[in-house]
């Protein structure tokens, strides 16, 4: 009988598929919010609701030379994190002590939302170069915990649920 996956390997799953729904040129990025082993809310990064994609309109941030990580604000699109917040917050669910899992970290603002939504853990599949997003989450006391595939650990933890009873 082949082993069940552990909880994290379980949602990051989940979140990489999320991720196929990317309609951004650069990065496809993937987000599930998680509160006592049950999904509340996934998100993708592309564009607000009813407006073109940037697989339709081309990249701006390409158009304008923008290196990755600096300026996030000029896009079209929103980040996976912010669209899975959002989507909670439009259906009213409340993410307050859950655990988010993303292929990428999140970058500054991205943290800051997280902070303020009351998410206590980020589980993300690949770092980002934005230290200042680290140091963000350190301070409110939200972990930061890298994913690493059950396969590839020696132990793996029973986590993925922000250490909630399920």
């Amino acid at each position: 009988m082949v082993p069940r996956p552990s909880w994290d390997d379980y949602f990051m799953d989940i979140t990489q598929r999320v991720a196929t729904r990317s309609t951004c040129l650069r990065r496809q990025v993937g987000a599930v919010i998680v509160l006592g082993k049950r999904m509340l809310a996934t998100g993708y990064n592309g564009a607000p609701r009813g407006m073109p994609h940037c697989d339709e309109t081309g990249c701006l941030r390409a158009e304008l030379g923008i290196p990755s990580g600096q300026r996030q604000e000029i896009c079209r699109g929103l980040h996976a994190e912010q669209n899975a917040i959002i989507q909670a917050a439009l259906h009213g669910v409340s993410v307050a002590g859950g655990t988010i899992y993303v292929t990428h970290q999140p970058c500054i603002t991205c943290a800051k939302m997280i902070i303020n939504a009351g998410i206590e853990r980020v589980v993300c599949a690949h770092t980002y170069p934005d230290e200042l997003a680290r140091s963000f989450l350190a301070e409110a006391g939200v972990v930061l915990d890298p994913w690493v595939p059950e396969a590839q650990s020696d132990t793996a933890p029973e986590a993925g649920d922000g250490g909630k009873p399920g």
